[in-house]
């Protein structure tokens, strides 16, 4: 997946496990896409480490399914 218009692009996905006869979320990965100027990397990356702990459905359901993020950043030129 690529970036949008506004330099920002995110992809996630799921692993489900069958439990029983139903199918249950286990597993989430998440990737962030952002271009930004070179001189913006040490606010992302400052972001980037704090946003878990301050975003509503990570608390809301990261005790139920395990959450992974990674930070694909590149430089605008």
């Amino acid at each position: 997946m690529g970036l949008g218009p506004d330099g920002l692009g995110a992809e996630a996905r799921g692993e489900v496990e069958l439990e029983g006869s139903v199918l249950v979320i286990k597993r989430i990965h998440v990737t962030y896409r952002l271009a930004t100027p070179a001189e913006d990397r040490d606010k992302v990356d400052r972001a980037y480490a704090i946003h878990a702990e301050n975003c509503p459905v990570y608390r809301s359901i990261s005790a139920a399914i395990a959450i992974t993020t990674e930070l694909d950043w590149h430089a605008l030129e």
